[in-house]
């Protein structure tokens, strides 16, 4: 017999340091799910990932207190600031530009993210973070 599905929760969770402090454990314990066994089983999903980059989890949890969890990948703006290093975007995205990509590197990131978006073929996902770099104040080239 299935599981009854009590409910979903999405939290964006650094890849290898998840931890019971806030905003996981409070999230989490209000749900009834157990903490530390999600933060042993995200901790060792993503230990191969840098530490520290941010991963969404979407958290589906059942009614008889048992869990699971699907990783995505890290959102564009991340992937965008590591390839312009940049530390944050423009403050005044179309003014101010805070530094530039190339489309090499648009077309990088959209296929890393494709399992992600809801684009129909890679150039349609080239569009999505070419809308997300001009969002950042940061320019395509090429």
């Amino acid at each position: 017999m299935a599981k009854k599905v009590a409910g979903q929760l999405k939290l964006q969770v650094p890849a290898g340091s998840a931890n019971p402090s806030p905003p996981i454990g409070p999230a989490l314990g209000q749900r009834g799910i157990n903490i530390m066994e999600f933060c042993k089983a995200f901790n060792a999903a993503s230990q191969e990932m840098e530490k520290g980059m941010p991963i969404p989890v979407i958290i589906t949890y059942f009614q008889d207190k048992s869990f699971t969890f699907v990783m995505k990948q890290p959102p564009v703006s991340y992937f965008l600031k590591q390839e312009a290093k940049i530390k944050k975007g423009s403050q005044t995205p179309g003014k101010a530009k805070a530094g530039s990509i190339s489309a090499d590197q648009v077309r990088k990131i959209a296929e890393a993210k494709m399992s992600d978006l809801n684009a129909a073929d890679v150039e349609g996902a080239i569009k999505m973070v070419e809308g997300s770099a001009r969002a950042m104040g940061l320019e395509v080239t090429g």
